[in-house]
């Protein structure tokens, strides 16, 4: 049996129907969806192992939970520009998104270039994706200096402005992600939370009070002293 296709068996046999419902209402959606939970999801790609030709074919099947499969099996040094421009356009869901930010389109060479080119887009979920994508590579590369996200914080700026509900929550966790990193882009995060609170829009007020309420809490100031001292 083609490994593609036994894939696709494995996902439907852990399909969940039932789940469906309760999905919806947190708005993951999608044609076909099947309904598996996050955590099978990963033990099937770990059991895929990493394979670029099987995450197209996952990717072309259109079931929603295989396409997240295929972000977890992707190869990030293989990935086109054009591979990159598709899958975005057919993001429908906001977990199909974010899972592939996370897991594939965060680790390639393109990244900082898509994230420019996707926060000008009309589509709601391309849009998404240039957020979720700083938010991705905020937690994921630990080896970057701060002016790499400094730089972004005009696209942040920009995109908060967007009254769209999947946008200004991925502006959201982009600006979060970015602040806790450590003491010097919390406080310029801080900053610049500050900045969009000042914005004409009711999307760039709601997406600052919730960050500030975070980055300036207890919770993350003492996380940050501990981590980088200054603390107890």
């Amino acid at each position: 049996m083609p490994l593609a296709d036994e894939i696709l068996q494995k996902l439907k046999a852990k399909a969940r129907p039932d789940q469906l419902e309760g999905m919806a209402r947190f708005a993951i959606a999608g044609e076909g969806r099947l309904g598996v939970s996050v955590p099978e999801i990963r033990k099937i790609a770990k059991y895929a192992g990493k394979n670029h030709g099987l995450a197209l074919e996952l990717w072309n099947s259109e079931i929603p939970d295989a396409r997240i499969v295929a972000g977890l099996v992707g190869e990030p040094d293989k990935l086109t520009e054009k591979q990159m421009e598709d899958w975005a356009k057919d993001f429908d869901s906001w977990d199909v998104c974010d899972q592939v930010c996370m897991n594939l389109f965060d680790r390639s060479p393109l990244a900082m270039k898509k994230i420019h080119d996707w926060a000008d887009r009309e589509e709601e979920f391309v849009k998404r994706a240039a957020f979720a994508l700083i938010a991705s590579l905020s937690i994921h590369d630990k080896k970057a200096e701060d002016e790499k996200f400094t730089r972004l914080f005009p696209v942040i700026k920009d995109g908060a402005a967007d009254e769209r509900n999947f946008v200004k929550k991925a502006v959201n966790w982009a600006l979060r992600s970015i602040g806790k990193r450590n003491p010097a882009l919390n406080k310029a995060a801080i900053k610049l939370a500050q900045e969009i609170k000042e914005m004409d829009s009711k999307s760039a007020r709601w997406i600052a009070n919730d960050a500030l309420r975070e980055l300036e809490g207890d919770t993350i100031q003492q996380r940050l002293r501990r981590k980088f001292g200054d603390g107890p």
